[in-house]
């Protein structure tokens, strides 16, 4: 479904990413790991359109889709969740949704300035669809509450529920568990497999290994820029070099 072929990026004279290869299959879980510096957030922001990549070429559903920009790969089906969430503070949980559900109107500024039927429908349909995504991400309870004012975790799972109301084939999730208690992090699980089990594709960065290995169907390794290891979530923690690089033994 995506495939990364020789990514390269550099930074001045610092080399991030050196020659990056792997592929993403349909409807599973890939975990991207490694210890900090690895290149992982820097290889999420080449896959989405974030930063251009230096060389190499990236496939999405066979189509080449290497300097894309955010927006347009959005329109394909591949979106992304960020590190540090990033919510509309000031409108509700509900809205937030219903601003990934725009994207996807045909409403235009004259049927919206003058309500006209079809424009009313939609802003239904569109209401609708966003609860459902609440639904889905066990937030309904929060629909109306201004999106600063949820807890830490909540906002996790509202940017997730915003994501998916994209209706992406793919979802990339930078670090989805930063700063979740327990209780939360397993919570994100369920919705992780829920998302695989719906037919989207899950991408995604994180340091904590117990999440990566429990929900995970294969995991890619980055040290220093360069890939390590891949395979499913035994193998890798049976790899002598990603043992290695993690507990620094020889």
């Amino acid at each position: 479904m995506l495939d990364v072929k020789n990514i390269t990026k550099i930074f001045g004279g610092l080399t991030a990413l050196d020659d990056v290869s792997f592929s993403i299959r349909k409807r599973e879980i890939t975990g991207i790991i490694g210890p900090n510096g690895a290149g992982k957030t820097t290889l999420f922001n080449i896959i989405t359109g974030i930063y251009t990549q230096s060389a190499g070429t990236i496939y999405f559903n066979n189509k080449n889709i290497t300097g894309y920009p955010p927006e347009k790969l959005a329109g394909l089906g591949l979106v992304r969740t960020f590190q540090n969430i990033e919510l509309f503070g000031q409108m509700s949980v509900q809205e937030n949704v219903m601003v990934g559900l725009h994207t996807r109107s045909r409403s235009g500024i004259i049927s919206c300035a003058f309500k006209l039927p079809g424009h009313v429908k939609e802003e239904r349909d569109v209401r609708g669809k966003a609860l459902h995504w609440l639904e889905f991400c066990g937030l309904s309870d929060f629909s109306g509450l201004e999106a600063a004012n949820l807890p830490f975790g909540k906002g996790r799972m509202l940017e997730i529920a915003r994501a998916l109301a994209l209706q992406p084939d793919i979802i990339l999730m930078d670090e989805p568990a930063a700063g979740l208690n327990n209780r939360e992090t397993n919570h994100l699980a369920d919705i992780i497999r829920k998302i695989r089990d719906s037919g989207v594709t899950v991408v995604l960065v994180e340091h904590d290994m117990e999440l990566i290995m429990d929900i995970c169907d294969s995991i890619v390794v980055l040290d220093l820029g360069k890939k390590l290891a891949e395979g499913t979530p035994r193998q890798i923690q049976e790899n002598p070099a990603v043992i290695a690089a993690y507990l620094g033994s020889d």
